[in-house]
């Protein structure tokens, strides 16, 4: 079953708390959907955008601790570079279909799944209360890790990690090049439409490696992602063709390990 069948099943079948920002059950080691009417300006480490008080190319700054809560419909966010600043990695066609198209619509899901729970309640009638649970988690995860996704990537990206996120690879995996192999391994190995993400898992104090299927399964609760990969099909298909592996290899060329280290300083605080 292709990465394209699969989310029409989902759509058809179904129509955590730190995280620098509020998520609703979404099973992707409590990421970091924030609502749209309580972000505020953007730190120096935000978790990705999708909020309408996010700034313009910016992602919303975490919930407030105090005051009263305003949720809010989820949006869009712009992508954070042109749509062909990555061209040598992947083409503007791609990244006009993926983010407008695909993300759009975990976007438009995750708020019908909200709206849905919301009518449930009103009607006290919770008879679909398990199918919207689980639009609210694929789509939820969807949104999360697509806005991280595109902050995973600049077009002047690549090289190495640096100052804290470089020192914490080392703890966590014995040195940067074991943890490459490690991302690139479970990112490739990991069935139908997967994730590759480096998260930091607090319990512990570390950085695992961890690939999410279908968004939302196989995660690690609790663990707050850093940086991911994309692997459903319609991320590189287009021009990777079933080349998954040169695709997964060619990320680290565009990796983002500036965001990925200002969102470790900010999650470890």
């Amino acid at each position: 079953m292709s990465d394209i069948d699969l989310e029409q099943e989902n759509d058809e079948g179904i129509g955590r708390r730190k995280a620098l920002g509020l998520m609703a059950g979404v099973a992707i080691g409590a990421p970091l959907i924030a609502a749209a009417s309580g972000a505020g300006a953007a730190p120096p480490a935000p978790p990705p955008a999708g909020s309408k008080s996010a700034g313009q190319n910016q992602a919303p700054a975490p919930a407030a601790a105090a005051g009263a809560m305003k949720p809010g419909e989820y949006v869009l966010p712009p992508l954070p570079y042109p749509k062909n600043a990555l061209d040598g990695y992947l083409s503007a066609e791609i990244l006009e279909i993926h983010h407008d198209k695909h993300h759009a619509g975990y976007v438009k899901g995750l708020n019908d799944a909200v709206a849905g729970l919301a009518a449930a309640r009103q009607k006290n009638d919770f008879t679909q209360v398990k199918a919207l649970e689980r639009s609210l988690a694929f789509n939820g995860s969807g949104h999360v890790l697509h806005s991280l996704y595109w902050n995973s990537m600049s077009p002047n990206g690549g090289g190495e990690p640096k100052g804290a996120l470089q020192a914490a690879i080392v703890a966590s995996f014995g040195s940067v090049d074991a943890f490459r192999k490690q991302f690139a391994a479970a990112t490739k190995a990991a069935e139908a439409s997967v994730w590759g993400v480096l998260a930091y898992e607090p319990l512990g104090d570390r950085l695992v490696v961890i690939a999410p299927e279908n968004h939302q399964n196989m995660s690690f609760q609790g663990a707050q992602p850093l940086l991911c990969c994309d692997v459903w099909e319609h991320a590189y298909y287009l021009r990777y063709k079933n080349d998954r592996a040169t695709y997964v290899d060619r990320f680290f060329e565009v990796v983002n390990w500036d965001y990925a280290d200002k969102r470790l300083q900010a999650v470890r605080t």
